[in-house]
């Protein structure tokens, strides 16, 4: 089970056993803090009462390390974070040194004296911690590859989380895909006895809810001018990215040329000693690329920077590892240039920042503009709505593109395109919407009724907001604000950074995401966010401090391939043999009938449903890889047994 995270920490191993309690800790070592044998783990607290294992980094453990030291003189055995965690466990308990912690964390806390093993995990889910049970044991990892180590390990999908997936493209937290096993909530933590291993036996709780962060914010509104506002994000954001920024091993940072990616790149260069290491991937599509971006910021800010271009080819070449390295169905389909990005990092550092965070902060993903759009749009009554959306619908996506192809430069922008039709229908499914609600429902959602896929009796899930927070329709950007803090941010961007960095070793670190910063950025009035349909007003009065607006006021591309296209070209034999009726039989989940439809839509350019295809192409690799580990874990787990196994006293946890 440890072995199988050797990509998260390939610098050491370690085991700690307790057979009489029926206890096993296991832990590979990534080093960045004291790298010494000092910081090796599982490690035990001085007083011998704490065992831990841990994951990811707490950027303020030199301050706790100095309280610590300012009451008691502490004969510390090295200087590691680690070995302050188990300090500040022992002085403040276990829940008091979570209130003090600010980084990014999973561990788990054998507590030798109560007999009770309690997981935490930080506040925005930077790091990830499934747990659950095989076999009447508890068990728990950072990927579930971990738990599909374990001899009794129940594979069983869970078909909430199945649909789920489909409706968003990725299965959100508290469900994994599997039925025995979930994910710890990001701000939670969980306790069991070991006399009492099964469900009834788990304490659950939070030492931090982004929910009443935002509560809490909007009791205490922000009332300086929007300058005040500017000088006072520069000074925290500024203080985030110091945090950041410690390490005992090469560090340096992603450089997309956006906004948020040159707001930390500026931050890390006014305060390094040298020149930072950025890094970007380049492709030669020009409506896509943005490494000519990220090359003049670089220039600007003094940055020694690496960037690489990627053919077709590279890019299809990680196609078949992503089932592997994210062990449940995942289809963001900017995985791909993400894992790229992280290989090259990793050739010259073990620690990268990232802007992660500032869209869901400061207003930037395009939907939340269709709040102005909403409030014009449900003055119209419904019925009259309803009506102009079904006569949109009812010419054809060839019709519409073919039209607004003819009449050129007069056609909207945004619809000029050989597939201004597939657009104008999607239009009109949200001009068509009840409320507020349900047209934030259609924007995040990739199938919206995922009982199209599944079949009558089919789950309908649905994420849903604080209602005590936020009316419905009045603060429609704030609600689609909420959620994607929620669910979209830990359960999306959070987990594909951290599966395709940790895949190469890599850290990743997201100076957005510190909780100081989340409430002064939820304090904010939403003006100073989203201005005139254009969001992160306030985060770019920051950055052009640091870089001419010219480089950054444009349309926000981010790190994108052009799936939809390679689906028609690269792809699609790979895509038809998974889609096939023969590879939909293999996995038993889908309707062919849907899908076919789908796909053929696809094909023929009538539709653009590469985001829906790609979903459904995400979870049937899935499906395969894990028949064919399934069928190689059972021949490993009969050939241990055949040799005599290890002792089965033990409980792995």
């Amino acid at each position: 089970m440890r072995d199988a995270l050797v990509h998260r920490g390939p610098d050491a191993e370690g085991v700690w056993s307790d057979p009489a309690a029926g206890v096993t800790l296991g832990h590979r070592r990534l080093a960045i803090i004291d790298i010494s044998p000092g910081g090796a783990q599982p490690m035990a607290s001085r007083c011998e009462r704490f065992v831990i294992v841990f994951n990811g980094e707490i950027y303020n453990y030199r301050d706790l390390r100095r309280d610590l030291q300012a009451t008691e003189n502490i004969a510390w055995r090295g200087s590691s974070d680690t070995e302050v965690l188990l300090e500040a466990v022992g002085r403040w308990g276990f829940e008091g040194a979570l209130a003090r912690l600010q980084g990014q964390f999973a561990f788990a806390l054998w507590d030798r004296a109560e007999r009770r093993l309690r997981l935490a995990r930080d506040r925005f889910g930077e790091k990830p911690l499934y747990y659950g049970w095989a076999g009447g044991e508890f068990v728990f990892g950072s990927e579930l590859k971990a738990l599909r180590r374990h001899p009794d390990f129940d594979g069983a999908w869970d078909r909430d989380a199945v649909a789920a997936y489909l409706k968003y493209g990725y299965v959100p937290q508290p469900l994994s895909i599997y039925r025995s096993f979930r994910k710890l909530a990001p701000g939670g933590w969980l306790s069991i006895e070991a006399e009492r291993l099964e469900e009834e036996g788990v304490e659950r709780g939070a030492f931090w809810s982004a929910s009443a962060e935002i509560a809490a914010a909007r009791r205490n509104p922000f009332l300086g001018a929007r300058e005040d506002a500017v000088e006072e994000l520069d000074r925290r954001l500024r203080s985030s990215v110091a945090a950041s920024m410690v390490a005992d091993v090469p560090l340096g940072a992603f450089l997309s040329g956006g906004i948020d990616s040159s707001t930390i790149v500026a931050l890390m260069q006014a305060q390094a000693s040298g020149p930072v290491k950025t890094f970007t991937i380049g492709t030669r599509d020009a409506g896509l690329n943005e490494a000519e971006h990220a090359k003049v910021v670089s220039r600007i800010l003094g940055t020694q920077h690496t960037e690489l271009y990627v053919e077709p080819g590279d890019a299809l070449a990680v196609v078949p590892r992503l089932p592997h390295i994210y062990d449940e169905p995942f289809a963001d389909s900017s995985q791909i240039p993400t894992f790229l990005v992280s290989a090259l990092a990793r050739s010259q550092v073990t620690v990268a920042l990232s802007g992660d965070g500032g869209d869901e902060l400061f207003g930037g993903y395009n939907r939340y503009t269709y709040g102005s759009r909403w409030r014009m749009l449900k003055r119209i009554p419904r019925p009259l709505r309803a009506a102009g959306a079904s006569a949109l619908i009812r010419i054809s996506p060839q019709a519409w593109s073919t039209g607004l192809k003819s009449i050129g430069r007069y056609a909207p922008a945004a619809l000029r395109s050989g597939r201004g039709g597939d657009r104008v229908h999607k239009i009109a499914a949200k001009v068509a919407a009840h409320s507020g609600d349900q047209l934030l429902d259609q924007l995040i959602s990739v199938w919206e009724h995922p009982s199209d896929l599944l079949g009558e009796g089919a789950p309908d899930p649905l994420l849903r907001v604080d209602e005590e927070l936020f009316s419905a329709d009045a603060e429609f950007v704030e609600r689609a604000m909420q959620l994607d803090a929620l669910y979209y941010l830990p359960d999306d961007i959070l987990v594909k950074v951290d599966r395709a960095s940790m895949a190469s070793s890599l850290e990743v670190r997201a100076p957005f995401l510190n909780s100081d910063l989340f409430r002064f950025a939820w304090s904010l009035p939403q003006a100073m966010k989203i201005e005139a349909g254009q969001g992160k007003r306030v985060l770019r009065d920051v950055v052009a401090k640091y870089v001419p607006r010219a480089l950054f006021e444009r349309p926000k591309q981010g790190f994108a391939i052009p799936i939809g296209d390679w689906l028609r070209t690269d792809l699609r034999e790979w895509a038809a043999e998974l889609l096939s009726e023969e590879g939909l039989a293999r996995t038993g989940v889908f309707n062919p009938a849907a899908v076919r439809k789908t796909w053929d839509e696809h094909q023929s350019g009538a539709r653009n449903w590469d985001t829906r295809l790609w979903t459904l192409l995400m979870f049937q690799a899935w499906a395969e890889a894990q028949a064919s580990d399934e069928i190689t874990a059972a021949k490993a787990v009969q050939a241990t047994r055949n040799h005599g196994g290890a002792d089965s006293s033990v409980r792995p946890t």
